[in-house]
């Protein structure tokens, strides 16, 4: 599989950094992993830190990837063993084919704790602390109130795939954790969104697009479509953040 290839290949470059650990979540580590749809989700641990001597070296490793099939997916932030305690903290991070500084969130951690995929080295339990329900739900309601809420303002997103996919099933994903404390994938969180009252024809579509192989969307569907994200989303996460914030 060209997914097995790439990630022998990245092991296989970054041993010059000479990783702790490298582990994998999202949709690759929980099971519903799309070979060419997902991204390929990674955490490395490095041995110290993370100096600008290393982000070169990184830098010139992503670079040496790219002519493999899926490598525009493979996301990886880097982690130096003093910087796993602050889950607000953001580590350098190759995503989208260049450099950035993200954290290393209560959701991913929690992940890597449940169902982490140890690709290298030791596992998350004794490198990377635990996150408690409480501090798990605060930070889905949150990261619904502060980034999806104003996003859902921006009627130009919604026209992209990505932002109607991502958008309805993090929606799903956020509420399953505040009222059942536990994370799920996207292909239950398809399954959960029409009992939370989405609209069933942008799920169906999001469920052939995901799992099926459609034909390009129509301009005018995607437009109807953006429009009837945003009006189911503005007012649901309005009473998801009413009710457990």
């Amino acid at each position: 599989m060209p997914t097995d290839a790439l990630l022998e290949r990245f092991l296989t470059e970054l041993k010059v950094l000479a990783p702790r650990a490298v582990w994998a979540h999202g949709s690759l580590a929980g099971g519903d992993y799309q070979e060419g749809r997902s991204d390929l989700d990674l955490i490395a641990v490095l041995p110290g830190p993370v100096t600008p001597g290393v982000l070169w070296r990184v830098a010139v490793l992503h670079n040496r990837l790219r002519a493999q099939p899926l490598a525009g997916g493979l996301h990886c932030s880097y982690l130096a063993p003093a910087a796993l305690d602050d889950p607000r903290r953001a580590h350098p991070t190759w995503a989208h084919r260049c450099l950035m500084r993200r954290p290393v969130t209560p959701v991913t951690r929690r992940e890597l704790h449940t169902f982490g995929r140890v690709l290298h080295g030791a596992p998350p339990v004794g490198l990377l602390p635990p996150v408690s329900d409480r501090e798990l739900g605060d930070f889905v309601v949150r990261d619904q109130l502060e980034f999806w809420r104003p996003a859902v303002r921006k009627a130009r997103l919604w026209t992209q795939d990505a932002w109607v996919d991502v958008g309805l099933t993090t929606f799903a994903r956020a509420t399953v954790t505040v009222r059942e404390g536990r994370l799920i994938g996207k292909r239950e969180a398809l399954d959960v969104l029409p009992g939370l009252g989405a609209p069933a024809e942008v799920v169906d579509d999001i469920r052939r697009r995901r799992y099926g192989d459609p034909a390009p969307p129509a301009e005018e569907w995607t437009l109807r479509r953006g429009e009837l994200t945003r009006d189911y989303l503005g007012s649901a996460i309005d009473a998801l953040v009413a009710a457990y914030s």
